[in-house]
């Protein structure tokens, strides 16, 4: 089993990080590779999401479902079909705040005062030898290590990218992220 888990701080609350991270249909506006989301579920355990990606001349919908919830620390789910992946958003009080380099620059004053900062974490398992994504209809002289070769590069700038505008929506402005990458396999 593969694995990649990254985090970051942001400056609100658990419960309130929690309750954004559960409604997965924010992730489209996130994404230019994410054309389409849909909820089918009231977001607890047993919903599913259709998310449907496109790049290039490709397009594929994957379907997680929320497998498990301990509100506000941790949302499980898993993709069975094609991908074969499974993993969680964690969120746990943070040591430190986002900003406090910005903070003790301008005389202190940081943009969470009011509530705790929390760290949250992603962690994705996938089965590469189960994952069967090498089956997309792919156009005629393209192979799938090509696409992959292509789309490796634009994991990290994505996660980045992801995270900066979330973390823009949850704390109401945009400021660069810093993504700590924990476990990270050689072919990422």
């Amino acid at each position: 089993m593969d694995a990649v888990e990254l985090s970051t701080v942001v400056d609100v609350p658990r419960e309130e990080a929690f309750e954004f991270l559960l409604d997965f249909t924010n992730h489209e506006r996130y994404s230019e590779y994410v054309s389409d989301v849909t909820r089918r579920g009231d977001g607890s355990v047993g919903t599913r999401f259709d998310i449907t990606l496109q790049w290039w001349k490709l397009s594929y919908t994957l379907t997680p479902a929320v497998t498990g919830l301990d509100r506000p620390n941790r949302i499980d789910w898993r993709i069975p079909k094609d991908v074969h992946a499974r993993g969680y958003w964690g969120l746990e009080p943070a040591d430190e705040r986002p900003d406090a380099a910005d903070a003790a620059a301008d005389g202190g004053r940081s943009t969470g005062e009011d509530g705790p900062a929390t760290r949250i974490r992603l962690r994705i398992e996938f089965d590469r030898q189960r994952s069967r994504l090498g089956r997309l209809r792919l156009p005629p002289m393209v192979s799938t290590d090509w696409v992959l070769r292509r789309i490796k590069p634009l994991a990290a700038r994505e996660a980045q990218q992801v995270f900066e505008r979330a973390v823009a929506d949850l704390e109401g402005e945009r400021r660069p992220v810093d993504l700590e990458f924990h476990v990270r396999p050689s072919t990422i």
